[in-house]
This record gives structure tokens, sequence and C-alpha cells, in this order.
């Protein structure tokens, strides 16, 4: 058999996942992309193309805008947080110590609960009447009557920023553990040798060498905040005041209690193109290439 025909056999073996990426990926994309410029009606059930009329409206729209603010401002507090909190989880993860391996197996648990339920948790704790912040505060005598967490603006934004944290950190704590782990300790010892101190070590050789796990975890979680749905969806409904609703719950909304497929669809592809954008910037701060 020749090589041609090897080759071939083997291209024949991908069709079936190249079918599936189509159906799930790129034709779900190109259609959200071409429902943006159209106009769309249950009632007619067709497409019409009209052009940048839902990218003009979504100009006016204050709710968009303020959408908009509250994802970017929740992505970027969030994610430093995640980032610092995650580093020094991980230095401190990659020393020697009785216990670590028990230490890693419960960092995992606040990531492995799924975000619907750590939302409904954390708004039972965070009740005004029941909750067990409020109840430790009022045993010390700092508050004499319950706060509203989730009810106050910006106090709903500030809570649920504290769930997103300490749900995430963790998920951080953990890539970037694992690039610690990818660095020789050939390299701290002749650090070593050299004199080098602490924190040059850290400065010179461990940021350096950690830069495409910090990229890495970058990405996903700012990705993943900007898209964040469940954690408001679950916790606050965007309230009060629409103040912690994202993009994507006001896509949500727009969707399916407006039936506005074709405005949503504008919302998502503003948010993808954000969302390019950021990314391209990370590669080209950090000058990593994956």
């Amino acid at each position: 058999m020749t090589k041609v025909h090897v080759y071939k056999r083997e291209w024949l073996l991908f069709l079936p996942l190249f079918g599936l990426l189509i159906f799930v990926m790129i034709f779900p994309t190109f259609y959200t992309f071409l429902l943006s410029f159209s106009r769309f009606s249950l009632l007619g059930n067709k497409l019409v193309l009209s052009g940048l009329k839902n990218y003009s409206s979504l100009i006016n729209d204050e709710e968009f805008w303020v959408s908009l603010k509250n994802s970017v401002l929740f992505t970027g507090i969030t994610v430093p947080f995640e980032l610092v909190l995650g580093l020094f989880l991980a230095l401190w993860l990659n020393r020697q110590f009785r216990g670590k391996y028990l230490v890693r197996a419960a960092l995992l648990l606040p990531w492995a609960i799924p975000t619907a339920l750590n939302a409904v948790v954390w708004r039972w704790m965070y009740n005004t009447d029941y909750g067990i912040f409020n109840d430790l505060l009022l045993r010390v005598g700092l508050i004499r009557a319950g706060i509203n967490w989730l009810g106050q603006i910006p106090l709903a934004m500030i809570s649920m920023m504290i769930v997103a944290i300490w749900k995430t950190s963790s998920f951080m704590a953990l890539i970037l553990l694992a690039g610690l782990q990818s660095i020789p300790n050939e390299v701290y010892e002749a650090a070593l040798i050299d004199g080098s101190t602490k924190w040059t070590t850290f400065k010179s050789i461990t940021l350096p060498l950690l830069k495409p796990a910090i990229l890495v975890s970058l990405l996903f979680r700012t990705m993943d905040a900007f898209r964040s749905f469940d954690l408001p969806f679950n916790l606050t409904q965007g309230g009060p005041v629409n103040s912690t609703e994202t993009l994507s719950l006001y896509a949500y909304k727009v969707s399916f209690q407006f039936l506005k497929f074709d405005y949503a669809a504008s919302v998502i592809i503003v948010q993808f193109a954000i969302l390019l954008v950021l990314s391209i910037l990370y590669l080209r701060f950090l000058e990593v290439e994956l």
C-alpha cells in the first residue's frame, strides 16, 4: 500500500470528528454571527438581513452598557485577586510539609462544587435573617441588625465577587502549581550557589519560567469570568436594579424573556470580540507563545 493511500485512510478516521466539530461549534458560531446581522421573528421563522441595525441599537441600550460595565468590573477585580491568591497557594503547596497531598485534595473542593449549588449555599449564608455571616457579626456586636448582602448596591456585586474568588482561586493555584513543578531543581540549586536571595530567585527565575502557566490561568479565568452566567443567575438574578447583571445574563434575558434572538446574538458577538481582543493582549503582554 502506497503512502498516499495510508494518508487518505488516516484522514478518513478524522471525518467523524470534523463532522461533530462543524455541527456543535462552527455552524452555531456562524449562525449566531449571521443572526446578529438579521431580523428574526418566531412567527415568520426566517432570517431577513438588516445590516448593522442590532449593533446600532446596542449603542443606545442603557441596560447593555450596564451589563458590560458589570462584566468588566467583575472580571477586572476577581481575576487579579484569584491570580495573587492562587500564586500564594501554589507556592505554599510546592513546599514539603506533612499532609501536603491531603491539603491539595481539600483545595479542590470549592472548585469541584458546581457553581449553581455553590451559589445556592452562599445565598443561604448571605441570608439577612438566617445567614451565618449576620449571625456571627450580631454575636460579636459589630452590627445591630442583619445586613441585606444581596439586596444593596454595591454590596451585592462585592458579595458575588467574594463567592467567585473563593471558588476559583484553587483552580488558579492548581495550574500554577503544575507550572512550578515543571521548573527543574537544578536551576534553583545553581541560583543558591551564586548567592541569590529568595526574592531575587523568585523574581529572576520563578516568575519568568512561570509565565506560560500564568498565561493559561489568566486566559481561562478571564474568559470564564467575563462569560459568567450561572453564578449571577443563581445568586442574585442580576439584581438589585441590574447591578449584578452580566453580559451573558443580559443575553439570556433578551433571548428567552423578550424572545429577541437576533438582538441577543449581537450581544454575544460583542462579548466574543472583547474576549478575542483580551486574549491577544495577554499573549502580547506576557510575550509567550502557546
